[in-house]
C-alpha cells in the first residue's frame, strides 16, 4: 500500500504572532515551525499501516526551502520518502492543485492529511485535493482501520458518531485519537539525513484568492460586573455593546 501524506509547516503554538509590510506579511523573526500537529496524526497512522501490512509511507509538502528541517522531521518520524513543491503555499486553492499534480503521476492507495492547518483552519485542502482527483473525501475521521482495499473509518457528527466505507483509492483528513504521535529516535533522526527528498517545481495554478491583509484580535476588555439585582443591564449589553444576540 502507498501512501501519501501531506504535512504543513506551521508556527507552534507558543510563538507570538506579528505581521510586517503593513500587516500584509508574517513575522518570521523568532518564530519555531512545527509540523501541522493534524498532520502528524495523519503521519503517526499512515505508518501504522505500514508497518501492519507493508508499502511505504512518502510525505509531501508545499514550501520553499526552510520547510525542510520540518520534512526532515517526518522522516525521522518514520516516512519512507518525501516531496518538496518548491513554492510559497499562499492559498488552499494552490497548495491543493501542487498535491493533485504530484499524486496524478503517482499511484497512491491512500492520501492522509491533517483535518486542518493550525495557521489559517481552513480545513478545505483534503476536498479540494480528492476533487482535482475525482476521489471521494471524507473529514475529520478519527479511527481508520484497513481491509484488503476496503477502509472503514468513524467520524464525529452531531449527537453521536458516524462509520462510513470506502474502498481505495480516497482522501482523508485526520484528528485525534487515529493514532498516537511519534517521537523520533536517533535512529530515525540519523537515517532521515539520508532518506530521499525530492524537490519539484510548482505546476501553474490560478490565482483565485488574493490576501488583502491580517488582523490580530482585539486585546480583551475590562470584565464588566452586573448587579444581580438588575439582569436587565446584562441583555442590553449582550444585544447592544457585544451584539452576541
Amino acid at each position: 500500500m502507498k501512501i501519501l501524506v501531506c504535512i504543513s509547516h506551521v508556527p507552534d503554538t507558543t510563538s507570538k504572532i506579528s505581521f510586517t509590510d503593513n500587516n500584509t506579511k508574517f513575522n518570521n523573526a523568532g518564530v519555531q515551525y512545527i509540523i501541522g500537529p493534524y498532520d502528524e496524526y495523519a503521519l503517526s497512522k499512515a505508518i501504522d499501516l505500514r508497518e501492519a501490512g507493508g508499502g511505504s509511507v512518502t510525505v509531501i509538502n508545499v514550501g520553499e526551502a526552510d520547510t525542510e528541517p520540518t520534512i526532515r522531521k517526518a522522516l525521522a518520524i518514520g516516512a519512507d520518502d518525501a516531496i518538496r513543491v518548491n513554492a510559497f503555499p499562499k492559498d488552499a486553492n494552490f497548495v491543493a492543485e501542487q498535491i493533485a499534480a504530484v499524486a496524478k503521476s503517482n499511484t497512491y492507495d491512500l492520501i492522509l492529511m491533517g483535518r486542518e492547518s493550525i495557521d489559517f483552519n481552513g480545513g478545505m485542502v483534503h476536498g479540494m485535493v480528492a476533487e482535482l482527483l475525482g476521489l471521494p473525501s471524507i473529514s475529520p475521521i478519527m479511527k481508520l482501520e484497513i481491509n484488503g482495499t476496503t477502509a472503514t473509518m468513524s467520524k464525529e457528527i452531531e449527537g453521536g458518531k458516524e462509520v462510513v466505507e470506502c474502498n481505495f483509492p480516497f482522501v482523508a483528513g485526520c484528528q485525534e485519537p487515529i493514532a498516537e504521535w511519534k517521537i523520533p529516535n536517533m535512529r530515525g533522526i540519523m537515517s532521515a539525513k539520508s532518506k530521499p527528498l525530492a524537490v519539484l517545481e510548482p505546476v501553474a495554478s490560478e490565482e483565485v484568492v488574493k490576501l488583502l491583509n491580517f488582523e490580530t484580535p482585539k486585546p480583551k476588555g475590562a470584565c464588566k460586573m452586573i448587579d444581580p439585582a438588575t439582569p436587565e443591564q446584562l441583555f442590553d449589553l449582550l444585544r447592544n455593546e457585544a451584539k452576541i444576540i
